[in-house]
């Protein structure tokens, strides 16, 4: 370990060493989206997936080697034995910082299949990325605009068809997809900004949740709630903290909840479906900010005892 060097020349090695092994594995990744567009055979592509997921294992892995190399992390993780990598998940979650994703697929890549993200359609066309995560069989979403339902309400509903069939190639592979429900990272701007009736949260948005039950929620083994802490991070600089090896913490918290039943048709059609809906994530999200508080109380009731 290296952690007894000055942090700025910490967060140089960091970011390097993570570019680097970014590169590396998104480069093998790619080579085999390539393979993946060109052979149409499913059994073949399959196998190819299986393969790149693991790639996708590796560079997690690294990651947390990375962690090692520059700091002493200790992570509290309670609930993981509730998860199999043979299942179906849909994964909620708080949103904090840019370490997230990183955070998340390292401790849960032996436990979860390797997490998938819907990404925006535009991302698909981006170097090296788009080709990466097409290959990965990560779902990519051309949602359509409020303004373009208004002037042609035959497209109502198209989004939904589109993620079922994107959704269709889940069947052959156990599939873990994690869906940040506030939409965005935490900022103090934000939750004030939003007047969020939350300490540590913004508000959640049920639509993405709702639509993506909809679409494949009979394929779900579980809904798990993952809440992520960084309690002695500040946090609006989580990522630069871990990487010049002053974030010592990191929580994780997961639960493993029955899969909601939500129907399409009367979720888009009725309000009171959404308004339930909603009203249901949260009582959810304030039972996470209420957790995120007592951890947040235990972390500093242990630093005054030291």
């Amino acid at each position: 370990m290296i952690s007894f060097l000055p942090g700025p020349i910490l967060f140089f090695i960091s970011t390097l060493l993570l570019i680097i092994n970014t590169i590396v594995w998104a480069g093998l990744i790619s080579i085999g989206g390539i393979f993946k567009l060109i052979v149409p055979i499913r059994a073949f592509r399959t196998q190819l997936v299986k393969v790149m997921n693991r790639c996708m294992w590796c560079w997690a892995t690294c990651n947390g080697g990375i962690l090692w190399l520059i700091t002493n992390i200790e992570w509290d993780v309670e609930g993981i034995e509730k998860l199999s990598k043979d299942g179906w998940y849909l994964l909620i979650s708080n949103h904090v910082s840019g370490f997230d994703i990183a955070a998340q697929t390292y401790l849960l890549r032996n436990n979860l299949p390797m997490l998938k993200f819907f990404l925006k359609k535009e991302l698909l066309y981006v170097p090296f990325l788009g080709l990466g995560c097409w290959g990965l069989d990560m779902p990519f979403m051309d949602r359509t605009s409020p303004a373009k339902l208004k002037k042609n309400p035959k497209l109502r509903g198209k989004d939904l068809e589109t993620t079922r069939k994107v959704c269709q190639r889940f069947k052959y592979l156990p599939t873990a997809i994690i869906n940040y429900v506030e939409g965005s990272r935490f900022t103090q701007e934000k939750h004030q900004r939003q007047n969020s009736p939350y300490r540590y949260l913004l508000r959640p948005k049920a639509g993405g949740i709702a639509f993506t039950l909809s679409a494949m929620g009979e394929q779900f083994t579980g809904l798990v709630n993952l809440t992520l802490v960084y309690p002695d991070a500040k946090d609006d600089a989580v990522l630069y903290g871990v990487m010049n090896g002053r974030v010592k913490k990191v929580v994780l918290k997961i639960d493993v909840l029955p899969v909601p039943e939500v129907n399409a048709k009367e979720y888009f059609s009725k309000a009171e479906s959404r308004v339930e809906f909603q009203r249901d994530l949260n009582k959810l999200w304030q039972q996470k900010d209420d957790l995120i508080h007592q951890v947040l109380i235990q972390y500093n009731s242990d630093q005054l005892k030291h």
